[in-house]
């Protein structure tokens, strides 16, 4: 079993099978799904999407999907709760390479559960202390 985390943006256009994720996302993803393993998804990406639905800059049906998808018995999607290791793992994530909170919060997820990060972010990619993958 693979198990990885995603961020707010792969998890949008995973949902909308969307042509924008490289060939390396989604092989990782089908593979994590194939094989039983876990994908989590940061509970502040939940937060992200409320947001950006609030500002109108994403269709309400993102959210309305990803949340199906999580309620689902037998999914491969796993929300990962803001803890507080998770809380003191963003220190770990400095901010002069990643200055926005939420991709802070996901990338201290990734570190903190120890797992490969799905991410088209460029800044997340100068992280040397989390895998990433794209």
């Amino acid at each position: 079993m693979a198990d990885l985390v995603i961020d707010t943006q792969i998890a949008v256009w995973y949902f909308e099978n969307s042509t924008r994720l490289s060939t390396a996302a989604n092989t990782v993803l089908d593979s994590a799904v194939r094989s039983g393993g876990t994908i989590f998804i940061s509970t502040i990406t939940i937060v992200e999407l409320i947001y950006l639905i609030e500002k109108g800059r994403l269709a309400p049906d993102k959210l309305i999907k990803l949340n199906a998808e999580l309620r689902l018995p037998n999914t491969s999607f796993a929300a990962q709760p803001l803890t507080k290791e998770i809380s003191d793992a963003l220190g770990l994530i400095p901010r002069t390479l990643v200055a926005d909170m939420p991709d802070r919060i996901i990338s201290a997820t990734a570190l903190y559960l120890n797992l490969p990060l799905i991410t088209s972010d460029s800044d997340i990619h100068k992280l040397t202390n989390i895998q990433t993958i794209w």
